[in-house]
């Protein structure tokens, strides 16, 4: 078995990874720490989970070991889809460079210009940032990557989920056409691979088989779930929600609780809440402190239950978590798989279950074709209970009423004294009998013209005769 010390990286590097109690690495890093360490571009595939962070990180820093860096012009970048993301590439340096004087700043969106334009100016030696951040440095002229000779970029697939291809494209453009470039993916669609053909030279490509299944140690579940009425449906899931937490009981210590949409995220975090759950929300529209600080509560056990969307949890470690609940099945099989995976972690015993509604039934199956079997079905805890008179609306749009009221000062239609005829009044009192209304005929000396003869051309015809 390979053993980090045959991998030829610094001895200060070893001895860091040492005392982080590794001893062996993964195959992603087994396959891509070598050939980066020789200079070469690499095009690692593999699953979050996998090890890949330290695949890049350890030989990165054994390369830039040597040298020092220049003012605004960083020696390396690594680009991250999330904030929370970069936060822990930038967590995984300070582990392993802590026997290495290398500077490293983080720059994402939500933290002060001013703090990170110092930490520039200063000079650093590893630039980890959101491509987004990063550009918005750049344009104000207080960064410059001429300087840059590895450049990393980390969950490509999640990049191009989120939009950020064509900046990535400019970046890459901003860089030098020398540089080393270590690119890694879960999944290689046809526009990353275009990326990957036109920056990447030659790479020592080295792709890690797709996680296809959950650890052994997770006990996975899912409830069917049909709801009483369509209008409905949201806010009975949201009960069987809380039934599902509820019948866990003390096994439940914290849970993270995956939606398929931020709306929903808010709306499910704010429904727990109003029930009494330790519950916060994360992802990418909320303020960067207020995630930062939700996500360090969960880690220290001050908040139970994490409300989260596949974007905002990506790649996030954290190593004790008891339970997960998919709300919503999600869309890509994979991501069943990824998201399972945040519990169960390092042997310990945990539990995923998901929630799946008829429309989610499509979903379910694709799940269950990728991990080649069947997913149990758990008994729904409602099962039977009369449906509610009144519907939980309390983080639901308010029902518009159907009806005006009149206003203070107004006086109901049907009680006006001095309401005037209508038109439409005035043509139901005409009379309506055959002979009547020949009659009335004869008296205009109007031919042919209908019934409804407007009054205005009877004036006319009568005005024409007398002339």
């Amino acid at each position: 078995m390979t053993k980090f010390s045959d991998l030829k990286l610094d001895p200060k590097v070893l001895k860091a990874v040492e005392e982080a109690g590794y001893e062996s690495p993964t195959p992603i890093q087994a396959g891509a720490i070598p050939p980066a360490l020789e200079g070469r571009d690499v095009l690692g595939i593999a699953q979050t989970g996998t090890g890949k962070t330290a695949g890049f990180v350890l030989p990165m820093i054994t390369m830039l070991a040597r040298g020092r860096a220049r003012a605004r012009m960083p020696r390396s970048l690594v680009l991250c889809p999330t904030r929370e993301l970069a936060a822990q590439v930038a967590e995984n340096f300070d582990t392993y460079a802590k026997n290495v004087k290398l500077t490293k700043a983080l720059l994402i969106g939500g933290v002060s210009f001013k703090e990170q334009d110092a930490l520039i100016d200063k000079g650093v030696d590893v630039l980890i940032a959101t491509p987004g951040r990063l550009l918005d440095h750049f344009e104000r002229g207080k960064l410059l990557l001429t300087g840059v000779q590895v450049m990393v970029v980390d969950e490509a697939d999640r990049m191009l989920d989120m939009g950020f291809i064509p900046d990535i494209e400019r970046i890459f453009s901003l860089t030098p056409f020398t540089r080393q470039t270590l690119f890694f993916s879960a999944t290689m669609a046809p526009e990353i691979e275009r990326i990957t053909n036109t920056f990447l030279s030659n790479p020592a490509r080295i792709e890690v088989a797709r996680q296809a299944t959950a650890s052994e140690t997770i006990e996975q579940g899912v409830v069917m779930f049909k709801p009483s009425r369509r209008d409905r449906a949201d806010s009975e899931k949201r009960k069987l929600l809380r039934a599902l937490i509820d019948a866990e009981g003390d096994k439940l210590t914290n849970a993270i609780i995956f939606c398929n949409r931020k709306t929903d995220v808010d709306i499910v975090a704010k429904s727990l809440k109003k029930y009494g759950y330790d519950a916060a929300p994360i992802h990418g529209d909320l303020d960067q402190s207020q995630r930062t600080r939700t996500l360090d509560g969960f880690r220290n056990g001050e908040l139970k239950l994490l409300i989260a969307s596949d974007v905002a949890a990506r790649g996030l470690d954290v190593p004790a978590v008891s339970h997960v609940f998919n709300f919503d099945v999600p869309g890509h099989a994979e991501d069943y798989v990824h998201r399972i995976g945040r519990t169960g972690r390092a042997g310990r015993a945990g539990k995923a279950i998901t929630l799946c509604s008829t429309r989610d039934e499509k979903n379910l199956d694709d799940v269950e074709r990728l991990i080649d079997k069947q997913i149990p079905r758990l008994d729904n805890p409602l099962a039977g209970a009369q449906p509610e008179k009144v519907e939980d609306r309390s983080d639901d749009q308010p029902k518009r009423s159907r009806s005006r009221k009149p206003k203070p000062d107004e006086t109901p239609r049907e009680a006006r004294a001095d309401d005037k005829p209508r038109k439409d009044d005035t043509a139901r009192e005409e009379p309506r009998s055959r002979s009547q209304r020949g009659k009335k005929d004869a008296d205009n000396n109007i031919v042919g013209m209908g019934d409804h003869l407007p009054g205005f051309i009877a004036k006319s015809f009568d005005e024409r005769r007398a002339g």
